[in-house]
């Protein structure tokens, strides 16, 4: 290991803090090294707030060190004013000699520009340290930037022989182990998509509830405005997004859109005009069929438990060739990407 790369890693480290809490913005840590020695580090904690560069800068005790400083950023500092000012501007303003990025920012607003901003001050910059690993990081982020849109994890659970609920969809595959850590994936996207059948028959809140982090925004693919008024989606005061084909308008924490629910990409594109870089869509079967055969998709998460149905409604069909297989309190998790 080089010594860049000790201090990226320790850099990736810090990052990996603010999961599901940055989003939409990227996971970024930051390691301000002077002779060796750590003096600050710091990550983006959530999305509006300081970000990672910012932070590692306000902890460096003796600010005077800084011109003879290093530091370690996994992604490009930013160019431009958002929700906070330019952190290229900010480190040119305190007089660091040397940055060391582990990969370029795609978002159009900033790619290349902050590290164009650095160099034309004099900055000495080098990039593409633990690039990989720095990509690999934010893949949700860098996916939605440069498809325009979102991250896509396809997520259901069914029975051992291929079947998503019995007649009734009254049959539960979770168990409280993996219900936590459904949840914890939960918190780690910005929506959660289901059609309009899963709501009537679930009635569900589609919430973050065994884990902590941040609630994704709840979407309902309702073609025909279908929804049960009395359902969880519509009446609990949580922000939810329909998308349908008869219907625009806002009334309180819901909204009407009006565009083509048979067809992923037109309200994938729209969630992404919406800041919204990760998705989990978690059925029912025809949603998933939709996606599936679209090739709208990233991810899957399959949960399977060893329980036999015989008849009910039929899991979608998708080749698992080469996906990873975890066994935890009795049910088999599949990961395919």
């Amino acid at each position: 290991m080089t010594i860049d790369e000790k201090y990226m890693r320790r850099a990736l480290q810090l990052a990996r803090q603010s999961g599901g809490h940055a989003s939409p913005n990227p996971m970024v840590g930051a390691v301000v090294e002077h002779e060796g020695k750590i003096i600050g580090e710091g990550f983006h904690r959530c999305c509006g707030k300081a970000h990672a560069e910012v932070n590692a800068i306000a902890s460096v005790h003796d600010q005077s060190l800084l011109p003879e400083s290093t530091i370690y950023v996994t992604l490009e500092p930013c160019s431009h004013y958002g929700k906070t000012p330019p952190c290229a501007k900010l480190l040119i303003e305190k007089g660091i000699k040397s940055v060391v990025v582990g990969v370029l920012d795609p978002f159009e607003k900033v790619s290349g520009r902050g590290v164009a901003m650095l160099r034309e001050a004099g900055v000495e910059v080098e990039v593409g340290v633990l690039e990989s690993e720095c990509r690999e990081l934010n893949k949700r982020f860098f996916t939605a930037h440069t498809t325009g849109i979102p991250w896509v994890l396809l997520k259901w659970a069914q029975s051992a022989d291929g079947y998503l609920a019995n007649e009734d969809g009254s049959v539960r595959f979770s168990t409280p182990l993996t219900m936590s850590l459904m949840h914890r994936e939960r918190s780690l996207v910005d929506a959660i998509v289901v059609g309009a059948g899963t709501v009537k028959i679930d009635n569900p809140s589609l919430t973050v509830r065994h884990w902590s982090g941040s609630q994704p925004l709840r979407v309902v693919l309702d073609r025909n405005l279908s929804l049960p008024p009395k359902c969880h989606l519509l009446k609990d005061g949580g922000k939810t997004l329909i998308y349908n084909e008869k219907k625009e308008g806002v009334e309180g924490n819901i909204e009407w859109v009006k565009l083509d629910t048979r067809e992923p990409k037109s309200w994938l594109h729209d969630l992404y005009s919406r800041d919204i870089t990760s998705v989990m869509v978690e059925g029912g079967a025809n949603v998933l069929q939709q996606m599936l055969d679209a090739g709208a998709w990233n991810e899957l998460r399959i949960e399977v438990a060893p329980i036999i149905l015989g008849k009910g409604i039929k899991a979608p069909v998708v080749d698992l060739s080469g996906a990873n297989r975890q066994e935890i309190d009795g049910n088999v998790i599949i990961y395919c990407n």
